[in-house]
């Protein structure tokens, strides 16, 4: 069994005498792992770092063996290394798909929106912050807790759309929600691609999506919290 692909690494662990075991997120393959041999050796150790784009080849002698990577780099992204903001973002990106996304399932719009996302983090600025946020509610999508922000779940309106259902997932008018705006989670315009994203709505984006990626980590046995790294990226974008 083997195979060629490319991929986002997620990770990256020791593994016996000189080995790694790594997990990569590849276009047509998914997520997946396998032991490079020599993986923590000088020459692969500083090309193993989450973030990193890899051409990855895999061998194993049955389909459901951890199996070998051979690995060669495609780019670096160790420039997030300089940008607390960015490297939280990375690392946030990298738990929430080793945490939501079965092994070995593809999926390959969420790998597009990854990668791009993934360049934007080291090109600079907070201009990937809109892009994080349409990536989350896509990761949403994927895994089966979409939201319905096309119109309004009580009225059928398409504009002044200000609140998300916490059990559906639909949108809510301000006129539609009346009494029940309180139990109601807000909506920030950003998600409805509108304007520019300040840090102020990011964090209110992220509550809401957090609402619902906690919801599909719940259902997982063992339940799963949302991952330090997303926690991280919340907290620094508060300190301003």
């Amino acid at each position: 069994m083997d195979w060629r692909d490319e991929g986002l690494l997620l990770s990256a662990r020791p593994h016996g005498e000189g080995a790694a075991i790594i997990e990569v997120f590849t276009a047509a393959h998914g997520r997946h792992l396998g032991v490079v041999r020599g993986g923590a050796s000088r020459r692969l150790a500083p090309i193993l770092q989450p973030g990193a784009q890899l051409a990855v080849t895999w061998r194993a002698r049955l389909e459901g063996h951890l199996g070998a990577f051979t690995v060669e780099p495609v780019r670096s992204r160790a420039a997030v290394l300089d940008d607390p903001l960015a490297l939280s973002g990375l690392g946030a990106i990298c738990a929430l798909l080793h945490l939501t996304l079965p092994e070995r399932d593809p999926h390959p719009a969420l790998y597009a929106r990854t990668t791009a996302l993934a360049d934007a983090l080291v090109a600079g600025g907070e201009g990937w912050l809109g892009l994080y946020l349409r990536w989350e509610l896509s990761l949403l999508d994927e895994i089966g807790f979409g939201l319905d922000l096309g119109s309004c779940a009580v009225t059928g309106a398409r504009d002044g759309l200000a609140y998300v259902s916490p059990r559906s997932g639909r949108a809510v008018s301000a006129a539609g929600a009346g009494d029940w705006a309180p139990r109601l989670l807000p909506l920030p315009p950003v998600l409805m691609g509108q304007g520019p994203v300040s840090r102020v709505e990011a964090v209110q984006a992220l509550t809401l999506t957090g609402h619902f990626l906690t919801r599909a980590l719940e259902g997982r046995q063992p339940a799963a919290p949302l991952p330090e790294g997303r926690a991280r990226l919340i907290a620094r974008l508060m300190r301003n």
